[in-house]
């Protein structure tokens, strides 16, 4: 190869690469063009921050909190509740719902979905997971498919926060077992249909 041809391949190369970052550029930005981005990462992690700074340049945002609401009966889920709400800007929006599916396919502005974890807890739960009853197995399996359709073909920009699961030990119980499998198996369904994928470790972003 001539060095003329050599560096015509590498030019080529270097402006395939610039147009696949300017992409993952575009998507990633809130207030930049649609796109539907996954944030994982550990507790504490800084994960739903992260996320948050994603919407902060779009005029309206509708804020989906798919976990259990809070009650008296939990004092400290209800202060995470609280620090969560207190940090949102006043201008969003706040849909508390298990119907994740539904409400993305009938919102029509910016969506930041916190977290999947939770939502997925609040599923496991209400299909009788923790319990082994019988047929659990398939309706947990009808409501992610059913969330993973309608994020695929979500045409707002969105923003989903889950929970890395796996990288420690096996959990000790049936039920952790069950939640680790599940979440693991919806976090990867999920990425397969997002634009964008980032890792939130200590604070700092990867983009995978």
């Amino acid at each position: 190869m001539t060095n003329d041809s050599g560096r015509r391949l590498a030019d080529a190369v270097a402006a395939r690469l610039e147009a696949g970052a300017a992409m993952l550029r575009r998507f990633g930005r809130g207030g930049h063009g649609n796109g539907r981005v996954l944030i994982l990462g550990g507790v504490r992690s800084g994960k739903s921050r992260y996320a948050e700074q994603l919407m902060v340049g779009y005029n309206h945002v509708v804020y989906i909190a798919g976990g259990l609401p809070p009650t008296d009966d939990d004092p400290e889920w209800a202060a995470r509740v609280a620090a969560h709400r207190a940090r949102r800007p006043p201008h969003w929006r706040t849909v508390e719902t298990a119907d994740l599916a539904g409400t993305l396919r009938s919102t029509t502005t910016p969506m930041l979905v916190d977290c999947l974890g939770t939502w997925l807890s609040r599923v496991l739960d209400e299909v009788g997971a923790w319990q082994q009853e019988q047929g659990w197995q398939q309706r947990v399996d009808e409501r992610l498919r059913d969330f993973v359709d309608a994020w695929r073909t979500t045409t707002v920009p969105i923003v989903a926060v889950s929970n890395e699961v796996g990288s420690g030990v096996v959990p000790a119980t049936v039920s952790g077992r069950i939640f680790r499998d599940v979440l693991g198996a919806l976090n990867t369904a999920v990425a397969a249909e997002s634009h964008s994928v980032r890792l939130v470790v200590a604070g700092r972003v990867l983009r995978l």
